[in-house]
């Protein structure tokens, strides 16, 4: 008895630890949320004079992550609301809704009274009642130096029949947080996790709440059972036999005085409402089997046919003490509650290549042990990696997973020779690597939207939208591409405080201009195009001394030439498949 009450005194130990915790992040954090209320007051100020409705057809919506997308239950439409920008010296936050037709391709701005203030990082749900209702729950608002951060922990209900928000007040909900999960449950919203920070703490949750949609009442759940740690940006799904579930996330915690050590969580946990007793609920740990996904964070999730949950992209860091090297994703996951089993996601081949197969090789025999060992499977994906490296050391890498464009390891035979160009080109299109992105599934075809990677110490944001047949699985199609050149990145700079040095600075760039000014004028008319039939390892040695010049203009004067190069090359390599592509495309359609 002496040992079993020794364990219940560290639980309830922990408990009030915890308590305090919240209790003091919850003081130290009061103060900058009132600042930032006011700067929220001001922009509900602002929103406020709008007094129609209005719908407005216009270009794809800014570049942006942490947004939320949408399927709408009975129309065939995409809703995108909120999001965060950021261009390298200053954080914008929306509260924009868009709606993208799926039939049309177009998109629509819609400008509602009353909205609720800016976010991002927040959790949207669609549920069919009542003509449609977009729920939203929390999410975070930063301070334009994206120092400060405001969480909040209102509930906005959008009745899509009559195009009206409506915030719903009820007592009792979660407290202010972003990187939460939220899921419809029956007729109920289960929320789940999420962080809290502020600039000198913060603090993890693993906390369950419901929602009762027809009571309008918050519920905090104690489910019996060991659940999941406290974490942020996890998966949640229901399965098709009513329980919830938890897979990964990410997590930090204070090792040491500011040193802060993250955790990418990979474990996988059932919330399941016991038979019979009402609120009642219990956690179990799961063990799924099959082709697990690689830890990540900021990956994105939505539901696929077949109660099947999807996970696409996000990115793994690894730390150093010199080097911070991201490796962001763009694989695609299957997880089968019903199997307990992930399943890698595979594009299928091009149909040039199943029609080459049929027509039969000389000296080949599809499937047999020989060939088996010399050549990879016809359906393992390529991995394409890039990596770029700043004029700080950091070491970024771009991993780009594609289908295999056909069988490696042999020269085309020349029945192939006409359609080769063609394979090389549809393996090309695909959503590149990225995190944070928005997904959304409708009439069993995935769309994914935005989202950013990270080269050195830029972020690019993103703004394109690509689709996928969930059934065929025979190709990404780009709906909106991104122009990577219309990217905003703005340096910080020191001029207040080293106004002289700053002032010798710009005088040596004007002499490097002056220097360089004929290269600089070649880059003002473009790239240089590539020629019909031209290899990359022809193309780079006759444009290298352009690419070097923009990666200069990208890097700036003080970048190593080793770091400049390599930079150059990529940027070259990126333009040339870029061609390659379009090419491909434009013989295609003629």
């Amino acid at each position: 008895m002496g040992k079993k009450g020794k364990k219940q005194k560290k639980a309830c130990g922990a408990e009030k630890t915890a308590a305090k915790m919240e209790k003091k992040v919850s003081k130290r954090s009061r103060k900058e949320e009132e600042d930032l209320e006011a700067l929220i007051a001001h922009f509900q100020t602002l929103d406020a004079k709008k007094t129609q409705i209005v719908e407005t057809l216009c270009p794809p919506p800014s570049p942006r992550l942490n947004a939320s997308l949408s399927a709408h239950p009975e129309k065939d439409e995409l809703i995108l609301f909120g999001g965060e920008y950021f261009n390298g010296k200053k954080t914008f936050l929306y509260n924009e809704l868009y709606t993208y037709n799926i039939r049309k391709g177009t998109w629509t701005k819609i400008e509602i009274p009353n909205p609720p203030p800016r976010r991002c990082a927040h959790q949207a749900v669609v549920v069919p009642q009542g003509g449609g209702q977009l729920w939203v729950f929390g999410g975070e608002f930063a301070s334009p130096d994206g120092e400060q951060f405001y969480h909040y922990k209102d509930l906005w209900v959008l009745h899509l029949a009559t195009k009206s928000w409506e915030q719903v007040r009820s007592a009792g909900g979660p407290s202010g947080r972003s990187g939460h999960r939220m899921v419809a449950w029956k007729r109920q919203l289960i929320l789940f996790g999420g962080f809290h920070e502020s600039t000198r703490d913060y603090i993890y949750y693993n906390d369950v709440y419901t929602f009762n949609l027809d009571t309008f009442t918050w519920t905090k759940l104690s489910p019996s059972g060991m659940g999941p740690t406290p974490r942020s940006g996890c998966q949640i799904s229901v399965t098709a036999q009513g329980s919830i579930i938890i897979y990964g996330g990410y997590s930090k915690q204070r090792v040491k005085k500011d040193v802060d050590k993250g955790t990418l969580h990979s474990d996988m946990f059932l919330l399941k409402s016991e038979d019979g007793r009402e609120g009642k609920w219990a956690w179990t740990r799961m063990h799924p089997s099959g082709a697990k996904p690689t830890p990540r964070s900021g990956f994105s999730v939505a539901m696929a046919p077949n109660h099947q949950t999807l996970l696409f992209g996000g990115v793994c860091d690894e730390e150093e003490e010199e080097t911070l090297e991201g490796d962001f994703l763009n694989d695609l996951y299957f997880y089968d509650a019903a199997r307990n089993r992930w399943f890698a996601g595979q594009l299928k081949e091009p149909k040039t290549e199943k029609r080459k197969r049929r027509r039969g090789r000389k000296g080949e025999l599809r499937g047999s042990d020989e060939q088996a060992g010399e050549e990879p499977s016809p359906q393992e994906p390529l991995e394409v990696v890039r990596k770029v490296t700043t004029e700080d050391g950091t070491v970024i890498t771009i991993k780009q997973v594609l289908p295999a464009p056909g069988v490696a390891g042999r020269p085309p035979s020349k029945d192939e020779d006409n359609d080769g160009a063609e394979e090389a080109g549809a393996s090309l299109v695909a959503p590149c690597p990225r995190s944070s992105a928005m997904l959304a599934v409708k009439h069993g075809l995935l769309y994914v939207y935005g989202g950013m990677f990270e080269a050195g110490d830029r972020q690019f944001t993103l703004s394109d939208l690509y689709c996928l047949d969930l059934q065929k699985m025979d190709g990404w199609k780009a709906l909106v591409e991104m122009d990577p050149d219309t990217q905003e990145w703005l340096e910080e700079t020191d001029t207040e405080e080293e106004g002289d040095e700053v002032e010798d600075g710009d005088d040596e760039e004007e002499e490097e201009d002056t220097g360089e000014g004929s290269s600089e004028e070649g880059t003002d008319k473009g790239p240089p195009p590539v020629e019909h039939d031209e290899s990359y390892a022809d193309y780079l040695p006759r444009t290298e001394r352009y690419w070097v010049v923009r990666a200069h203009e990208s890097l700036g004067p003080d970048a190593k030439e080793k770091n400049v190069l390599r930079t150059a090359h990529a940027m070259a390599k990126t333009f040339f498949n870029d061609s390659v592509l379009d090419a491909t495309l434009r013989q295609k359609s003629d």
